[in-house]
């Protein structure tokens, strides 16, 4: 039966919730967390650290998976300055690279951040962004894939060399596209691997290779990475399963959970709509009446969360100008409370409208979707680990208590 791993994407080491979550994992008996050096701009690794501060006697019980590739936030800054070598450009804000000088300098960072002098397992994170960007650019299938091959295998050298001077115990790769088809032209081909940690292994040095890990999207809609999973259990490697409830199917994504309905969220919209209902604010009040009459209408939370920040956001900021300051700051509170509640009852109506649009792979569940979805994970012999991510303490509860 898998094991769960504690997910820190989204984690932020200025959240007090995120920060409990993790002390609570971590008193709560969970044997592993992974994390990444582009999660919230290194926000998720300091959390750790800081969940881990008054708690050191469990450091050695619980393995830190960290990872390295993307460029953004802060490093994308630092690359602007000082360009790094081998970078894919792959949109304004996204940069990639798993060059062995880029992962030498991350890894310093994330053990500095971490408060570690040693990571237990250091992954490259979705290196298929170079396939991505060749495909953009019209490169040839074969002249892409031996590309591929070429940088990752200089990234093993650079983690072997890693292993051998003490900073890593181990390393594998993260990857989207160990998940696809194998016709598709974005699949990353991963029966190969192997022998290039061997090849890496052998040019450092090393008796042995410490290519142990690969992560990858597997859940009940996404199926297709199994075969990657089956392979690395005949290799002798670990399998990491992460997105278990957030699923991509027929294009589109959905969040495998159901949420209660929020109780408030009525009181909140009325007594807002109250305030608003005058000339000065009545931009706001039909946006309020857009938003009650629209929130059954979003393919998943996600869309919604996008659409806040885009749209809504933007769009209150601009009418709230009318108002003094004093009176925004006032409307602002208001509005916060608003839209927390409806956050939930998005997510309540999303959470109804996944069940019924996929009813035959959730026809024998007789639980929440997240229970199904999480359950079906833990029978595969080939998943090691799951990765949930748990922001509040009650998430940990929900999740650990899976196992009892």
């Amino acid at each position: 039966m898998s094991n769960f791993a504690f997910g820190t994407y989204r984690i932020s080491d200025l959240n007090p919730a995120h920060i409990e979550a993790l002390k609570e994992a971590i008193d709560s008996g969970i044997t592993m967390i992974d994390t990444s050096s582009n999660y919230m701009d290194g926000g998720a690794e300091r959390a750790i650290a800081v969940a881990f501060s008054d708690k050191e006697d469990k450091i050695d019980e619980i393995e830190i998976v960290s990872k390295f590739g993307y460029i953004q936030g802060s490093s994308l800054d630092a690359h602007k300055q000082d360009p790094i070598e081998e970078v894919v450009e792959y949109s304004e804000d996204c940069y990639h690279c798993i060059s062995e000088s880029f992962l030498h300098d991350q890894l310093t960072q994330s053990l500095s951040r971490l408060n570690r002098n040693r990571l237990d397992c250091y992954l490259i994170h979705n290196p298929e962004y170079y396939l991505l960007d060749a495909i953009k650019k019209g490169i040839d299938k074969d002249e892409r894939l031996d590309e591929m091959y070429r940088r990752i295998e200089l990234s093993f050298i650079g983690l072997e060399k890693e292993v051998k001077s003490g900073r890593i115990n181990s390393y594998g790769i993260s990857s989207n596209s160990f998940s696809k088809e194998h016709n598709s032209d974005e699949f990353l081909p991963y029966e190969d691997l192997v022998t290039l940690a061997e090849n890496a292994s052998l040019n450092v040095g090393n008796d042995k290779h410490s290519f142990t890990t690969i992560e990858l999207p597997i859940n009940v809609l996404e199926q297709e990475g199994l075969q990657c999973a089956a392979w690395a259990k005949k290799n002798g490697l670990r399998v990491l399963a992460n997105r278990p409830l957030n699923a991509q199917y027929d294009k589109l994504m959905f969040r495998l959970a159901e949420y209660d309905e929020s109780h408030e969220y009525y009181h909140h919209l009325n007594e807002l709509m109250d305030v608003c209902d005058n000339d000065m604010l009545r931009p706001l009040f039909n946006l309020l009446e857009q938003l009650d009459e629209s929130k059954h209408k979003f393919g998943w939370i996600g869309d919604y969360d996008m659409f806040l920040y885009a749209q809504i956001i933007p769009h209150m900021k601009k009418v709230l100008e009318v108002i003094d300051e004093k009176n925004r700051d006032t409307m602002f509170n208001f509005i916060d409370l608003y839209l927390q509640e409806y956050r939930k009852m998005v997510a309540y109506e999303c959470g109804k409208n996944t069940k019924v649009q996929l009813k035959e792979y959730f026809s024998d569940c007789n639980n929440s979707l997240q229970v199904c979805a999480l359950k079906y994970l833990m029978k595969k012999d080939d998943v090691d680990y799951i990765l949930v991510g748990m922001r509040k303490p009650s998430y940990v509860h929900e999740v650990l208590s899976l196992k009892e």
